[in-house]
């Protein structure tokens, strides 16, 4: 069995540019046929991540104030499949460290969610929100200070 966590962008951000962004080294970088990529990176960080490229998106997740959706139109998502039974700290750090930095590479508005139905944190007009999912971000160690809000 495995955890999934999706991290959606709006906007028409080129998969092999949302790919660099995520993985600046090319070696783990994700490949593929747009707009479609991914790489298995089991080995390295513990976690196989995808890139695709979509119309008409939808998010809908349970949120601090109930259930939250959102129609992005035009996005790009990067997601990882996490296997629950390895080292789950260490995978959830280098997954963060991911998204922070393609947060910190571009404006667009996000969303992180958990098994599509748990939203973790969103970000709209550069103002990224946490939602307190407390046994979620305290079971990180680094999980706030990596995405801080």
């Amino acid at each position: 069995m495995a955890l999934e966590y999706e991290l959606t962008l709006a906007g028409t951000t080129p998969v092999e540019v949302l790919a660099e962004r995520a993985l600046p080294d090319p070696e783990e970088r994700p490949t593929g046929t747009p707009p479609l990529l991914s790489a298995a990176l089991w080995d390295r960080y513990g976690f196989m991540v995808t890139v695709l490229a979509g119309q008409d998106g939808y998010v809908s997740a349970g949120a601090d104030s109930g259930m939250w959706e959102w129609e992005p139109g035009a996005y790009v998502s990067l997601s990882f499949r996490l296997d629950k039974f390895a080292d789950l700290d260490r995978e959830v750090t280098e997954m963060l460290t991911i998204v922070r930095r393609v947060l910190d590479s571009g404006p667009e508005d996000s969303t992180f969610t958990l098994n599509g139905d748990v939203l973790l944190f969103a970000r709209f007009g550069g103002e990224l929100v946490k939602h307190r999912r407390e046994s979620w971000w305290s079971s990180y160690a680094s999980a706030d200070s990596i995405i801080a809000g």
